[in-house]
């Protein structure tokens, strides 16, 4: 089933990358080869980034986030992480799980964008979930489930809690938001 997910880079420092995808596609005893041999980190795309990429990473997708990089995550909610390779790290491998459920292939160029911060749009419409980035609620397209709402600058506040920018806030929509001035904000929500 995977996890769908999307990366939006904060902050980057000079050189920094992120990795998504594979340069080449790669199959199954492939995969499996370079993870154990270490030379997946080579095989791994891996993207010069600056402040405002935004990557949609479909399920499966091989992915790594480099050093240097302060992103935003936003995913599908989903307990289940497959690691591949850990660069030495004393994490839990599930290699087989991992192959089985990777797609080691390019990365479609047309999933990246680059956000105007300046404007309201949705970035995602499923099929896990939506977000959205403006100044407020969006116009549209909510459920009555909860939402999460991320400043990325400014704050928030509702019911007498603030939320300011790096903090999350949990609540229905339609909840009455007092909004600093100039703030960005992210407005994400689960599908079905």
């Amino acid at each position: 089933m995977g996890k769908e997910e999307c990366w939006l880079v904060l902050d980057a420092e000079p050189g920094a990358t992120l990795g998504i995808g594979t340069i080449e596609p790669l199959n199954c005893d492939q995969l499996r080869a370079s993870a154990l041999d270490g030379s997946l980190e080579d095989l791994i795309d891996w993207k010069h980034v600056s402040h405002g990429d935004f990557y949609y990473i479909p399920a499966g997708t091989v992915h790594a986030i480099g050093a240097g990089v302060t992103l935003l995550e936003i995913q599908q909610n989903a307990d289940l992480t497959y690691r591949l390779y850990d660069y030495g790290r004393p994490r839990e491998i599930r290699l087989n799980d991992g192959v089985e459920a990777a797609s080691a292939q390019p990365y479609p160029d047309e999933l990246m964008t680059k956000i105007d911060f300046s404007g309201a749009r949705q970035l995602v419409a499923g099929p896990k979930f939506d977000l959205w980035h403006g100044d407020g609620w969006p116009a549209d397209g909510l459920t009555g489930e909860v939402a999460h709402l991320i400043p990325l600058a400014g704050s928030i506040s509702a019911d007498g809690i603030e939320a300011k920018a790096g903090e999350c806030m949990v609540c229905s929509p339609g909840t009455e938001l007092q909004v600093a001035r100039d703030t960005q904000l992210l407005v994400a929500q689960a599908r079905g």
